[in-house]
């Protein structure tokens, strides 16, 4: 009997029937309140993206013209009248309002976050695969399943994102070209290139997974081909041009559209942090060291990183170009915690490279090394599950009942101001176009064409103002909603 279980998990389906527990389990897990409305953690940036997937629902899917509730200067500057949203091309936004669209059932922000969900799905497939042929099938099983089951990403990889399905095409794209390096069939070297080019449609930062692909193309052909070759050269430029200039023909058509492009330059340096030590604590400190990797998941982190005795550095590659990510994008990664939703990828597969080295060294202690893989994944696990847990609550429940009021009692059409600090998430809740801050005075507003001011912070001194000057349609102890087009007359 011992011997027939040994048989089967040597066999080639034990694999699989893994792989497919922990794809189950992995979805199950992104289950959890997955019908939250957007008020939860980075709720601005998630109503963002939900508002274009509802504008198509409303109008039609226009790729080329993708549009929000927000009109106002805020994001851009510059007044957007209608409500231009030029940022990653919307193939995230098309299929969830296809989805939502089609099977009306289920609501449009839940179709969203299952198309999150079935992409992550996706994208752990492709590490394992990856994983497989770089390292042997089980750094693939554990690459897909830190993947799926680190806390931070279980949260981030059922967000309403672009994000994640920008990573899938990156990792499909590395995907080919690994078997491209290898079995030298063009057709994946097409797959790759066209794969690069959707994934920097929808996240231009996916530039840094070309250093994993230049590692490879340089193992395969030398270094001295890989400058000298013309055939090789000419591969190159190939490449470049397939996953580049889809990219470049987007920007040039954006560009057409300044109301729409939201201030970006900010991302890099803006507050001139890279390399203070103030960055240092919060990318590898805070960031890496405790909010992914759960403070003890840095061993097997560690030991992955060094694990260089396979003649493959692959990982160590894809690690240079997060390493470089981070660092040119230095603003955005210690501001924003989303931002590191493209690094993971690679933190996974570190992570499995260094658990399984942990396992099967040949130096230290086998059982003493085997415990300390076993306690640092579990603790690894729940202390990243007691950091991200409090991204799920909904913190401000009035914008809801508030936005819920505005959607019943104002004519569809009306233009609302909902201010709520530039976050759109209340405007969103109002199911109507309008303004997430007051950007200029309320009577230029007016002018632009708002109808209807409504509040959750009833002591601020606009509210006030604008409650004296015009009449009042619903109060209660937690919002107010406002006629912009009723003055109260003086006596």
């Amino acid at each position: 009997m011992k011997t027939k279980i040994i048989q089967f998990t040597k066999g080639k389906y034990f694999e699989y029937i893994l792989l497919a527990i922990i794809l189950t389990l992995g979805f199950v897990v992104r289950l959890y309140k997955i019908g939250n409305p957007i008020a939860d953690w980075h709720s601005w940036r998630q109503a963002d993206t939900a508002s274009v997937t509802r504008v198509y629902l409303q109008k039609g899917i226009n790729p080329l013209l993708p549009r929000y509730h927000d009109i106002s200067s805020v994001q851009t500057g510059i007044f957007n009248p209608e409500g231009y949203r030029m940022v990653e091309f919307p193939f995230y936004n098309a299929a969830a309002a296809f989805f939502a669209g089609n099977f009306t059932s289920i609501s449009l922000e839940v179709w969203s976050r299952l198309v999150t969900i079935a992409v992550a799905l996706v994208t752990s497939i492709f590490l394992y695969l990856i994983g497989r042929k770089i390292m042997g099938k089980w750094v693939g099983i554990l690459g897909a399943f830190f993947y799926l089951f680190i806390p931070y990403n279980i949260y981030f990889t059922r967000v309403i994102l672009p994000d994640p399905m920008g990573v899938m095409f990156g990792i499909i794209s590395l995907w080919a070209f690994l078997e491209f390096a290898e079995r030298d069939k063009r057709i994946f070297f097409y797959l790759s290139s066209i794969f690069f080019a959707l994934a920097l449609l929808i996240k231009p930062y996916l530039g840094f997974y070309l250093f994993p692909i230049i590692y490879l193309a340089v193992k395969k052909y030398g270094i001295k081909n890989f400058f000298r070759e013309k055939k090789v050269i000419a591969g190159a430029l190939v490449y470049l041009a397939i996953a580049f200039i889809p990219f470049f023909f987007w920007r040039g058509w954006e560009a057409q559209f300044p109301e729409g492009i939201p201030f970006y330059e900010w991302a890099f340096n803006g507050n001139l942090i890279r390399f203070k030590h103030s960055w240092w604590y919060w990318i590898f400190g805070e960031r890496l060291g405790h909010l992914i990797l759960g403070s003890l998941g840095v061993i097997p982190f560690v030991f992955g990183v060094l694990n260089t005795k396979v003649k493959n550095l692959f990982i160590q590659a894809f690690l240079a170009g997060a390493l470089f990510y981070v660092v040119g994008v230095a603003s955005a990664n210690v501001m924003h915690d989303y931002y590191q939703i493209l690094t993971i990828p690679v933190i996974a597969l570190a992570l499995a490279s260094g658990t399984f080295y942990l396992w099967n060294n040949g130096i230290f202690n086998k059982l003493l090394t085997r415990t300390i893989a076993v306690i640092s994944v579990a603790v690894m696990l729940i202390t990243g599950w007691n950091q991200v847990v409090g991204n799920y609550a909904i913190n401000h429940p009035e914008i809801i009942e508030a936005g819920a009021m505005v959607d019943r009692i104002t004519p569809k059409d009306a233009l609302v101001v909902a201010p709520y600090n530039g976050d759109t998430a209340f405007l969103y809740q109002t199911n109507r176009w309008g303004w997430p801050a007051i950007d200029d005075s309320i009577d230029n507003i007016i002018e632009e064409g708002a109808d209807y001011y409504v509040s959750v912070d009833l002591g601020s001194p606009d509210t006030k103002m604008i409650e004296k000057r015009f009449r009042t349609i619903e109060k209660t102890d937690k919002y107010i909603i406002i006629d912009l087009h009723a003055p109260i007359k003086e006596k």
